[in-house]
């Protein structure tokens, strides 16, 4: 899966994701840092890449419906210190079956996982 973690993420997960063969990128690595949500999003459609972030303005899904990008994984925890983050994230990778992602908003807190994928966003005929 190719990754792009977002500024208000550990550096250090980019290695952990890269064990579990994934190629990742981050925002500060191409000058993102600080850039509005629509840049982050732009940036990480035009390389193919699943975003991971904090940032709860990406839980939208009237702007981010399901299936127009390449997925969004939004972590929420609720002391998100950065060794919570990268356990938490290392975690799922570990034994999610992520590459079921594409496409979807995926939301994760301490004990629960929760995938929307685009089927889930349309309404029912």
């Amino acid at each position: 899966m190719r990754i792009k973690l977002d500024e208000n993420l550990p550096h250090a997960l980019t290695a952990v994701l890269r064990s579990f063969g994934h190629d990742v990128d981050t925002v500060q690595s191409e000058g993102l840092t600080g850039r509005p949500d629509d840049e982050i999003r732009a940036a990480a459609q035009l390389d193919k890449r699943f975003l991971i972030t904090q940032d709860l303005d990406f839980s939208d899904v009237r702007k981010y419906q399901p299936g127009t990008h390449e997925g969004l994984l939004l972590l929420r925890l609720a002391q998100p210190g950065r060794e919570a983050q990268s356990t938490r994230i290392a975690g799922l990778f570990a034994t999610e079956l992520v590459d079921e992602w594409k496409g979807a908003i995926v939301i994760a807190t301490e004990r629960k996982l929760r995938v929307r994928r685009r089927s889930d966003a349309e309404p029912n005929d």
